[in-house]
């Protein structure tokens, strides 16, 4: 009995010293995995609570088997390389724009244009040649009195652009050397119109050869500025011309002004500026591929640029396909003043960025970049609901619309010389993936649906699980 008292009492004493700091050895626990973030994830939610905002969750590559759904990334298939993302540079955005101080102008310019954290790096921007309906009036650069004409271009100026919109070119490119810019005109000089308007009519054939030169002349000119023009289309909307301004110009008429006067020209003048075709929706693929069937038409022609106000954007890659060795562009879509920010986030996501890349398009461009709160300047009769993705408010200050944020969700992280790669629809996630020059790859995934999507994103034989609300945009980087 006393020696099983006395056991007892040492492992009594030895529990004590252990609980009380004692001399016991601890016992050696497993130290916490831990586990790094590979794939950097970028929100925005339709019902604006999120926007463009980094998440803080954990995103690694795993191999753990589950039922979710999944969009499989691969980048050993490539397609298009990208140009870029962007805007219209309107006349009007340029006006607008320059109403603010300088510093908030800087500001503004560096977080659309720039490199930085804050920046959603625009790389592609759209302008007018002459007027568009989102400038506070008409004008060409070669306005003459009615009854006269100019066809020597001897008053040719760019002098109606040279309070606004040249001068926030500079700055931009300022930023961004590297910035693209295609530009097209809403009408010919009146002039050389066979109706007295700037509204509507076509371009009379004795004034084709003194309308290719115009071109010419006005790249020239932007270039003495220091804006090199990297491509042209001959007409916007060439099949509407209900606009202020605008003009008709069917198919055949441009197959005939591009290969008899406007490449010959630009050959003639050592022009390298692309030759874009259409510019209009995607209802009538028919027009750009009667121009590129045209042989000596298409010898010039460098692809075909499309709006989506009619048709479905798959017509891209119909013209595509019918000649795979001309490219594609998608060249404007508007928001209106009377949409919803959740509605135009996703129908916009998913046709105009998503959409017109998995279509082979090399850009992705929303129409007005910026206009004031009463969605102007515009011309009389222009576009009165036309929404900037930027409106400049009295006070010097911008408010950021939902277009800024379709743009953003891909120029922020798809830079221009990116390669689009293959990434299959998986349900209601629409998606695009792609390489980036620095081997970056970037997925951006819209949830279609109407409730929350669980999936996976697999890699090479790994995956992440993530998820999305319905109406909800990521952009998703590793």
């Amino acid at each position: 009995m006393r020696i099983f008292l006395l056991v007892s009492l040492t492992v009594l004493l030895l529990k004590c010293s252990t609980s009380n700091g004692g001399t016991a050895p601890p016992p050696n626990p497993t130290p916490p995995q831990v586990v790094n973030n590979e794939v950097d994830f970028w929100l925005t939610k339709g019902d604006q609570s999120v926007k463009l905002t980094k998440q803080s969750t954990i995103l690694a590559f795993g191999t753990t088997p589950n039922a979710y759904q999944n969009i499989e990334v691969n980048d050993t298939q490539t397609f298009q390389t990208i140009d870029g993302f962007g805007f219209s540079l309107t006349g009007g955005s340029a006006q607008v724009i320059n109403q603010l101080s300088a510093a908030k102008k800087q500001e503004l310019l560096q977080e659309l244009f720039g490199t930085n954290a804050n920046s959603i790096s625009i790389s592609y921007l759209r302008i007018s040649m002459g007027a568009s309906d989102l400038d506070g009036t008409t004008f060409s650069y070669d306005d003459m009195p009615v009854g006269q004409a100019d066809s020597a271009l001897a008053n040719f100026s760019l002098a109606p652009d040279m309070t606004n919109l040249v001068p926030i070119l500079k700055e931009i490119i300022a930023i961004n050397p590297n910035m693209k810019i295609i530009a097209t005109p809403w009408s010919a000089p009146v002039w050389m119109k066979d109706v007295n308007s700037t509204i509507g009519g076509r371009l009379q054939p004795i004034y084709y050869s003194a309308y290719a030169k115009y071109f010419v002349k006005y790249i020239q000119a932007m270039k003495q500025q220091g804006i090199t023009i990297h491509a042209i289309t001959p007409q916007n909307e060439p099949l509407y011309g209900g606009n202020n301004p605008s003009m008709l110009m069917e198919a055949n008429l441009q197959a005939n002004f591009i290969k008899n006067n406007l490449g010959p020209e630009f050959q003639n003048a050592n022009i390298n500026t692309k030759i874009i075709v259409y510019d209009h929706n995607c209802d009538r693929p028919d027009y750009p591929i009667a121009i590129l069937n045209d042989a000596a038409a298409n010898s010039f022609v460098d692809g075909s640029a499309f709006h989506l106000y009619g048709g479905d954007i798959s017509a891209l890659s119909t013209v595509h396909n019918a000649f795979p060795s001309k490219n594609v562009y998608f060249t404007e879509q508007w928001t209106s003043s009377t949409g919803n920010f959740g509605g135009d986030l996703k129908w916009h996501l998913k046709n105009v960025v998503i959409g017109s890349m998995r279509n082979w398009s090399k850009v992705a461009l929303e129409w007005n970049l910026a206009n004031n709160a009463s969605f102007g300047p515009h011309t009389s009769g222009g576009c009165t609901q036309c929404k900037g993705a930027i409106t400049i408010s009295t006070g010097d200050s911008f408010e950021r619309n939902v277009g800024y944020y379709i743009i953003a969700h891909a120029s922020k992280f798809v830079p221009t010389g990116s390669i689009r790669i293959a990434s299959n629809i998986s349900g209601n996630l629409s998606n695009v993936a792609f390489k980036t020059p620095a081997g970056k790859k970037v997925l951006i995934v819209e949830n279609d649906g109407n409730s929350t999507e669980v999936f996976n994103i697999k890699f090479n034989g790994a995956w992440i699980v993530t998820s999305l609300e319905s109406g909800s945009v990521g952009t998703y980087i590793w």
